[in-house]
């Protein structure tokens, strides 16, 4: 991005009128136009990454759920899902993969917290640099 400078607004008067105020606003706007449209692009990331973290949030409660179902006393096997096709399983295979699922989960919320926090930092920034473009 170009940096503007105090000395660039004369430059243009001295070539021959006010063509280089213009060019300087031109300038400003254009950076502005950019910092709109990075702020707009964060925006969008953030709310991928919402929607994302419902989904697994989503996923978290059937998992409670399925887990709570698992834990109550019972000696019959499960069935599972694995594509198209119900499979017999033990209890507590199905525990395992459960509990195992709700880790992978937990990391990926962890992930998408941070991947939400640094966007909104980004954002925070934009947004004070064009504050101070507008004024």
């Amino acid at each position: 991005m170009p940096v503007l400078r105090l000395q660039d607004l004369g430059k243009g008067e001295a070539q021959g009128g006010q063509e280089g105020l213009f060019g300087v606003i031109k300038m400003v706007s254009e950076q502005v136009q950019q910092l709109i449209m990075q702020a707009q692009a964060y925006q969008q990331q953030l709310q991928v990454v919402a929607t994302q973290k419902e989904a697994l949030n989503l996923q978290m409660i059937e998992m409670g759920k399925a887990l709570e179902e698992l834990s109550r006393p019972s000696k019959e096997d499960v069935y599972k899902i694995i594509g198209p096709v119900l499979v017999k399983v033990k209890r507590a295979e199905a525990k395992r993969d459960l509990e195992s699922k709700r880790e992978l989960i937990t990391l990926r919320m962890k992930t998408l917290e941070k991947s939400e926090g640094k966007l909104k930092e980004k954002l925070d920034e934009l947004r004070e640099k064009l504050s101070k473009a507008g004024d």
